[in-house]
């Protein structure tokens, strides 16, 4: 549950209670709206005392302020003009409404001084807000009486204050589609594995149909009859049964190819056969941050109309260690006709992958293909959790991506392929086997799912690090982060949009 705003959009607003949000840059003396805000002139004496700049991030709140019919007013510091970028509007929407506290109505001045606040920045600050009020509560209960939840629960009217009121609000329509999609994934990922098993993941993928997505869910019988080996036996030790959701919005061109997304969804994670520890595993309920990625994703594209043709594929399955889970020393066909040793059942995801992989080149032969992953424990290794890991078999596609990455602040780094890492999965067996072991062990599970891409560029995301557990920020405060939406839908709307 998010705390509810209301956002609407003004060319002036009259300051009558609640809370006024004027903004500061390092070069102006004074902020925005004072005028309307701070008719007594407060804010000087107060800055000064507090040696307040309006560095970035920086905070400056005063209670009651001597004229002014605001209960409060709050300066938020922008730091310099010249170097604001799109992700520092982002932030300052997020500690917009992270000093909303318990207030029912706001008033921000978004215009500042010899700065030419755009409607993108407008928007950008909107989305801020949205992200940074996310909150997933669903499952505490509330005692009645309780003052401080019940105006938890209460609508928040903001009343954004700039020159181009009506550019903003139009802009403010796409962030509000990408809001939603990110708050989906975010959902996804923090929902207890056992409300969101397969079945309700699939469920939960359809409801975009009323967005105009056109969604096929293939069954255990479907996917046997494709011969997809790889997943299957993943999914053979739970009692639920696995699921393959295929998405299409088509808002492009129909003789344009389409472009691809494939997200891992393993609903929850044991190991299997080769369990893991259980210090932590309570974690692996997010082991489908791939898959709610690309569901988010493909909620902003249909939401926003994006004028592409695109395709979103989860595979869905439960990795559960009972009598008839797979053991290591099997040996799975998968629907390539490769035929892979399992030597580790906790190294599954690329077994679900490389499956939905190749269904989506055969099927769809896309312009390329880009799946996700909660992949590996050793990319988290390499780059901790701020940066996703990627590899790819295309320059071009990897540029993109990793300048959407710097864009979004949803920040990528290119890790190595190379054959002398693809010998490490040889197997004496099989085709191939399922890990190389601990060393490079993010590298040689890329290199596996390179395997069944065939020439199609290519790139695997490996978000081990950054779709849960990622370190609290101004826009999100949830352990479930929604990482990948706002990254692929700058990439596809930069470089794919007729």
């Amino acid at each position: 549950m998010s705390t509810k705003l209301a956002i609407s959009f003004a060319k002036s607003h009259a300051v009558t209670s609640g809370l006024a949000i004027v903004l500061k840059t390092t070069e102006a003396e004074t902020p925005s709206g004072l005028a309307e805000a701070d008719p007594a002139g407060v804010y000087a004496r107060a800055a000064k005392v507090a040696k307040f700049s309006g560095k970035s991030s920086s905070v400056l709140d005063i209670v009651a302020p001597h004229g002014s019919e605001a209960d409060r007013l709050v300066v938020l510091g922008l730091g310099k003009a010249e170097q604001l970028t799109a992700h520092d509007w982002l932030k300052a929407g997020g500690s917009a409404t992270a000093n909303l506290k318990g207030a029912e109505s706001a008033t921000v001045f978004l215009d500042v001084p010899n700065l030419d606040v755009s409607p993108k920045a407008a928007a950008d600050f909107a989305l801020g807000m949205l992200l940074r009020a996310y909150k997933f509560d669903a499952y505490k209960t509330k005692k009645k009486g309780d003052d401080d939840e019940a105006k938890a629960d209460k609508t928040v009217k903001v009343t954004i204050v700039t020159a181009d009121a009506s550019g903003a609000k139009k802009a403010f329509a796409e962030a509000r589609a990408i809001a939603d999609g990110v708050v989906l994934a975010r959902d996804l990922v923090n929902e207890p594995a056992n409300v969101l098993g397969p079945l309700e993941f699939a469920a939960k993928a359809k409801e975009l149909e009323d967005l105009g997505v056109e969604i096929e869910i293939l069954t255990e019988k479907d996917m046997k009859k494709l011969g997809m080996g790889a997943l299957l036996g993943v999914a053979q030790g739970s009692v639920r049964p696995p699921r393959l959701v295929v998405m299409q919005w088509k808002g492009g061109k129909a003789k344009d190819k389409p472009i691809a997304f494939i997200g891992k969804g393993v609903v929850f994670d044991t190991g299997g056969i080769s369990i893991k520890p259980a210090g932590g595993m309570e974690e692996m309920k997010g082991d489908m941050g791939g898959a709610a990625a690309v569901t988010g994703l493909m909620h902003v594209l249909a939401a926003r109309k994006a004028k592409a043709n695109v395709v979103g594929i989860i595979g869905l399955v439960e990795n559960m260690p009972d009598g008839n889970a797979q053991r290591p020393g099997d040996i799975v066909t998968s629907m390539s006709g490769q035929t892979i040793e399992v030597i580790n059942t906790d190294a599954e995801g690329r077994l679900v992958l490389c499956d939905a992989l190749w269904y989506c080149n055969e099927r769809f032969e896309p312009a390329f293909m880009i799946n996700l992953a909660t992949l590996t424990g050793a990319i988290l290794v390499a780059l901790g959790n701020l940066h996703a890991g990627l590899f790819s078999n295309d320059d071009a596609l990897s540029e993109k991506l990793l300048a959407a990455g710097l864009s979004t602040n949803e920040r990528l780094w290119r890790m190595p392929l190379g054959k002398d890492y693809d010998k490490m999965i040889d197997s004496k067996f099989a085709d191939m086997k399922n890990t190389g072991g601990r060393h490079a062990g993010s590298i040689t599970a890329a290199q596996f799912l390179k395997r069944f891409v065939k020439d199609t560029p290519w790139a695997h995301l490996d978000i081990a690090g950054t779709a849960m557990g990622s370190p609290s920020d101004e826009i999100n405060q949830s352990w479930g982060s929604g990482y990948g939406v706002r990254l692929l839908d700058e990439l596809v709307r930069a470089n794919y949009e007729a």
